[in-house]
């Protein structure tokens, strides 16, 4: 039986092309600055996204905790929403670590937070009694909203509102370039409404470790600070540039066709009476859905379709599916069967 691994993105292999770049890449001691390799993907990054200056980190959690903490003193307070995944899914990094105080707004469906609640949520920092705001922190796409896309037209107004109390703002671009994908845009017409971005390069761009920080090069020596802080220094780091280097030049318009299979999922999971499926939502790479009353909860649906070799994650009544190079149209067909077999054994 051979397995379809549906858990996450992050599952992905390095391509033929990153393995043979890594073997091959010029290497050096990052921390001195001099990883060649390094220095090149840095490079690409920051003209990708428009930005002065980028540096590379182990993973988007820390990309995400180093540029909060680049933004934001101890006492200071940041604005997430609240189901963001800096919010929930980081370990509280920059209060554990940083002292910043997390001010959590609600989220909508599109992934979006409300200007009105975040206008509401501002602190001016004047008032002894307050912490003062320093930072926004938006997602796109936004994970647990379904990999929805969130719109220019939103990103240019929080950016407005920014400019407006005079803050920074902070964009957890794990997976941007689904988003630019998916509104056949450049990933600079996106990250031009945020300060700083961090994006991943072991999701959907298949390699096999690292993410990028983002900003004006005055914050990223910040960043670069921070990054020691955490130990996060590596030394001959050209091994895992190399891989991103060949991501970002080879891997991000095949993100489509992540896409294309995840609509076909989420069409085919629609069909069936017993889970639920707001196609709406289902705009990159991940399909999430409900289990409805009669169905299976999560864990023993999880289960059952474990014993036919298709890997997925959920909790309660909430599943998800993700879709990444490596996933074919007949893997899609085959987890649609599975899905068949293990809701008819359960009616």
């Amino acid at each position: 039986m051979y397995t379809i691994d549906l858990r996450s993105d992050t599952v992905t292999l390095p391509t033929p092309a990153m393995l043979a770049a890594m073997a091959t890449a010029e290497l050096g001691d990052d921390v001195y600055g001099d990883d060649h390799t390094v220095n090149r993907l840095e490079a690409l990054a920051a003209q990708r996204t428009g930005k002065e200056a980028a540096v590379l980190v182990a993973s988007g959690t820390m990309g995400n905790l180093c540029s909060v903490l680049a933004h934001c003193g101890r006492g200071d307070e940041a604005i997430v929403g609240d189901r963001c995944h800096i919010y929930n899914y980081e370990a509280g990094g920059a209060s554990a670590l940083g002292g910043v105080i997390y001010r959590s707004v609600p989220t909508t469906a599109d992934g979006e937070l409300p200007l009105a609640a975040l206008a509401a949520a501002f602190s001016p920092g004047y008032d002894a009694h307050t912490a003062a705001t320093r930072l926004i922190c938006l997602e796109n796409t936004h994970n647990t909203c379904g990999g929805v896309v969130v719109g220019l037209d939103y990103m240019a107004a929080v950016r407005a509102l920014a400019d407006e109390r005079g803050v920074r703002v902070h964009l957890d671009g794990a997976r941007v370039f689904n988003a630019a994908v998916a509104l056949g845009v450049p990933v600079d017409a996106i990250t031009q409404y945020a300060d700083s971005v961090t994006f991943c390069l072991s999701k959907g761009l298949s390699a096999p470790i690292g993410s990028l920080v983002c900003g004006p090069a005055e914050f990223i020596a910040r960043v670069r600070r921070a990054r020691k802080m955490v130990g996060g220094g590596m030394r001959q780091a050209g091994i895992i540039a190399a891989a991103g280097i060949v991501a970002l030049e080879q891997t991000v318009e095949r993100l489509a066709e992540d896409h294309a299979n995840a609509r076909t999922l989420a069409e085919g999971l629609a069909s069936f009476p017993q889970l639920e499926v707001d196609l709406a939502r289902v705009q990159t790479d991940i399909v999430y859905f409900g289990l409805r009353e009669g169905a299976p909860d999560a864990r023993a649906f999880i289960a059952a379709l474990r014993q036919h070799g298709v890997l997925l994650g959920g909790a309660g009544r909430r599943v998800r599916m993700v879709t990444h190079r490596g996933i074919e149209a007949r893997d899609i067909e085959d987890a649609l069967e599975a899905v068949a077999a293990v809701l008819r054994d359960a009616a």
